[in-house]
């Protein structure tokens, strides 16, 4: 509370300094990534505002939904800025935060009024007719509200004024059985409403200061369920795009090169996989979000690849590929046998069932990419061997004929069992699962292996035991068709084509309450960078039907497909989406394959320069010299071969002239020269070497000296073009581009 009180008091000092203020805090956030809520860049925006900023906004900047780590660290910077000496605050739990997407007030006379007289006011404990007035035309202002302003007065003096926030009007709701003022209240209402709570405070909760009350909302209300703190509270944005969810299964973010597409790909992964509108994770610091991001990759939610020319459906969806047998196989003429593989995207579908949740590990200790394998418990139909193993949570197999240690130098020929003891032992891993082979078409129990390997000597035959959690038995389940049509063979241990969805599937439809309220199936995303590189028609084969929305697995219209080589009923779960990225400058989105173009939808991603302002180099505005640029690209050739912002930002690091020569002659050049397939006359006049008066600062220099290389004679030689390098540091020749 000292603190906020401390900064309030800094600030009202630019009562009659507002554009000093305004200028105090552009320059912190061309500093500060987390104050790019503010968008100095939009000149229209603040110039209609006369470049004014209010007290309320500047308080808004350390009162944001970000973590407390860096709202610790914008106090410390307005600290700093402002000298206020008290340390700054560390936990924010029970201050109430604004909304990422419309972080700030509107007004400027209305809230420097209503600021000034409510410290006045909060100082001589009397409510003035002056400040009632101030707060009525403040919260008049569209996009204020009685809420977000009522915030505002809590931050300044958080003793006096009680936030009407959701959480707040709620707790008192709740407790003391006072009537909250509706939106639009009037200034006499809302000091009203402060007396009442006081008083009622003062009978029932004695010592209870608005700030403890606010703490406790915060516990109480925050804790059992989300609530925007401006719920029945101010006027909702109009930009009603920021709102929404990804809804599209299935999108492509296209642009130039540079322009930030799989850093976006990673932000609406995020978005999607915590149901969040995208504007919202934006907002966040990027870099909480890729750590997020990274975590979700590693539990297996999210997936990413790169298409390349080479990239092919076996690879993607299931192929063929050689496995070397096992040496003693060499000498009798069979080095290689094949198997069945399943591609990354195929894999990544069939694991999407899997829950995760705070207790997933203890609920079901399934893996992360579990195999589903079939194992034979003596034989087919009721015997000992499954009955001891369904009562003891555990499989066993035979081979005991070759003894306890199984190793390289053994002879199979005799009794066989190579690939079934490969498998149980080396392939079969904790946390698959296994189905317990019945018949040649049923099951009798799925469980989960938790253990390794074991030799069990009191067992007369089939010694060979690794520990299963059964999660379901004494059931009776035909699986051909989830097994690619196929019946189970008389092999003891083996690969099933079963995908684990459709295993989850037919858990939870035998006993649900495996599935508790903890354990959730959350949205998956597959990320495909770089995907117009690929030959999609033969990546994605019969996929290409199957990833539209009405036709994935759950949908009103879902369709399965049989895969060619596992003979799998395949389908693509409802809660996979696919992100794909795509450089315009490899190839046109109008010579996509319209198979393609018809089942995603399209993300335009264009060079943003406002993510370069307040850049400079010795005076050259950086943004504007993009702009600049790109312009001239656009007319000489078109929209999609322009350069993005992401290859100037490092200049936000070092604004030096060797960083910008050293972006221009290894990244901007050669790409230009790419663009114009080296056509410098267009790159002259890209970089505006066309308008300037001295030579020495072109960046193309145009040779006319072919005379003085071949000698006189007829042929009428044309001009060359060299680059000069030494332009490139030469800060006059991008301060005349």
């Amino acid at each position: 509370m000292p603190f906020y009180e401390a900064l309030a008091d800094k600030l009202l000092v630019f009562k009659d300094k507002r554009g000093e203020l305004f200028n105090v805090i552009k320059q912190i956030a061309s500093e500060q990534q987390l104050m790019k809520h503010f968008h100095f860049e939009n000149e229209d925006w603040w110039r209609s505002r006369h470049y004014r900023i209010d007290p309320f906004s500047v308080m808004g900047v350390m009162n944001r939904r970000i973590t407390d780590a860096n709202r610790t660290l914008l106090a410390k910077i307005l600290a700093e800025k402002f000298g206020v000496k008290i340390p700054a605050p560390t936990q924010f739990a029970g201050i109430p935060v604004l909304d990422n997407r419309r972080s700030f007030f509107v007004g400027d006379d209305e809230l420097w009024n209503l600021f000034a007289h409510a410290l006045e006011s909060a100082d001589t404990n009397v409510f003035s007719n002056e400040f009632k007035e101030a707060f009525e035309k403040a919260v008049a202002v569209r996009m204020n509200g009685v809420a977000k302003i009522t915030i505002g007065l809590f931050w300044i003096r958080p003793r006096v004024f009680m936030p009407l926030d959701g959480n707040s009007c709620k707790y008192i709701a709740k407790h003391y059985e006072i009537s909250v003022p509706k939106d639009r209240c009037s200034g006499d209402e809302y000091v009203e409403f402060l007396s009442v709570l006081k008083n009622k405070l003062s009978r029932e909760s004695p010592g209870l200061s608005f700030p403890e009350m606010s703490h406790k909302a915060w516990i109480e209300i925050k804790g059992s369920q989300p609530i925007d703190p401006l719920v029945d509270g101010s006027d909702k944005s109009d930009d009603d795009e920021d709102k929404k969810m990804i809804t599209a299964k299935n999108t492509i973010l296209y642009g130039p090169p540079g322009t930030g597409k799989t850093y976006s790909a990673i932000q609406y992964a995020v978005a999607i996989v915590e149901e969040k509108p995208i504007a919202e994770v934006k907002a966040e610091d990027y870099g909480e979000v890729f750590s997020r991001y990274l975590k979700y990759k590693d539990d297996g939610i999210i997936a990413f690849t790169t298409f390349h020319q080479s990239f092919s459906y076996e690879e993607f969806i299931e192929g063929i590929r050689p496995v070397v047998s096992p040496e003693e196989k060499a000498e009798a003429g069979s080095e290689i046998e094949y198997e069945i593989h399943d591609g990354i995207f195929k894999t990544f579908c069939d694991n999407a069932g899997n829950p995760v949740g705070e207790r997933v590990d203890t609920d079901l200790e399934i893996g992360k990419n579990p195999t589903v394998w079939k194992v034979s418990l003596e034989g087919a139909g009721e015997n000992n061997t499954r009955k001891e193993c369904m009562e003891n949570n555990h499989i066993r197999i035979g081979f005991d004929e070759y003894g306890e240690n199984i190793s390289d130098a053994l002879d199979f020929a005799e009794h066989g069992g190579s690939n079934v003891l490969n498998a149980f032992y080396n392939r079969m891993q904790i946390g698959d699962i296994v189905l317990s082979c019945y018949s040649s078409k049923t099951i009798d129990a799925i469980g989960v292996v938790t253990g390794e390997p074991e030799w069990r000597n009191e067992y007369p035959n089939y010694k060979r035991v690794r520990n299963v959690r059964w999660l379901v038995k004494g059931i009776n389940e035909d699986i051909v068709d989830l097994n690619g049509g196929r019946t189970m063979t008389l092999s003891t241990v083996y690969k099933l084509s079963v995908s684990v969805s459709d295993v989850l599937q037919m858990l939870r439809s035998l006993k649900p309450d495996l599935f508790t309220e903890k354990v959730k199936i959350p949205n998956r995303v597959f990320i495909i960078d770089e995907i117009n590189r690929g030959n999609i028609s033969k990546i994605f084969g019969e996929l290409i039907t199957l990833i539209e929305s009405s036709k994935r697995i759950g949908a009103s219209e879902q369709l399965r497909a049989r895969l060619p080589y596992s003979g799998q009923n395949f389908g693509v779960p409802g809660n996979v989406y696919i992100i794909g990225t795509m450089n315009t400058a490899d190839r046109s989105i109008a010579m996509i394959d319209s198979a393609l173009r018809r089942r995603f939808s399209f993300v335009e991603m264009q060079p943003d320069s406002t993510t370069l302002r307040n850049v400079f180099v010795d005076g050259i505005d950086i943004a504007k010299m993009l702009d600049t640029i790109n312009k001239r690209i656009t007319v000489l050739l078109d929209r999609e071969h322009t350069i993005g912002h992401s290859y100037l930002l490092p200049l936000r690091r070092n604004s030096t002239i060797e960083t910008l020569a050293e972006i221009f002659e290894n990244s901007i050049v050669p790409l230009l020269q790419e663009y114009f397939y080296d056509d410098y006359e267009k790159i002259r006049l890209v970089l505006g070497d066309n308008k300037k008066p001295d030579d020495s600062t072109h960046f193309i220099v145009k040779k006319t000296d072919t005379v003085d290389l071949f000698g006189g004679g007829e042929i009428d030689f044309p001009e060359y073009y060299e680059v000069n390098r030494e332009a490139f540091k030469m800060i006059e020749a991008y301060r005349q581009m």
